[in-house]
């Protein structure tokens, strides 16, 4: 893609990703549902979900799951909050931007 993604967008998607699983979901497969979208490494991700979960938008858990643990991630009423807030924005961001591409657009 020759966008970046910001830290925010990237926050969002992550947050988005993990809202999906009530119970939370686990880092490899966050790491997946969000390759769906964009390209990025795992080295990338996890300072995300370290970041969101300092800032109270994630907890964290571990469970066992074929003879090792396994860290899961779940959304706090504080990451419901900060993905509401995402996504409003998002909505706006892209509408203004979608708008302005098509009145650019010409058939000459």
């Amino acid at each position: 893609m020759v966008f970046n993604t910001g830290a925010a967008l990237l926050d969002a998607i992550v947050l988005a990703v993990v809202s999906k699983e009530i119970e939370g979901t686990y880092g490899y497969k966050i790491t997946q549902e969000v390759r769906e979208v964009i390209e990025i490494s795992e080295s990338t991700l996890y300072p995300v979900l370290r970041r969101l979960q300092k800032d109270d938008c994630l907890e964290v858990y571990d469970m066992e799951f074929g003879g090792r643990n396994r860290r899961y991630y779940k959304l706090t009423e504080k990451g419901r909050l900060q993905l509401n807030l995402y996504i409003s924005e998002w909505q706006s961001y892209s509408k203004r931007i979608t708008m302005m591409f098509e009145e650019g657009v010409s058939d000459e």
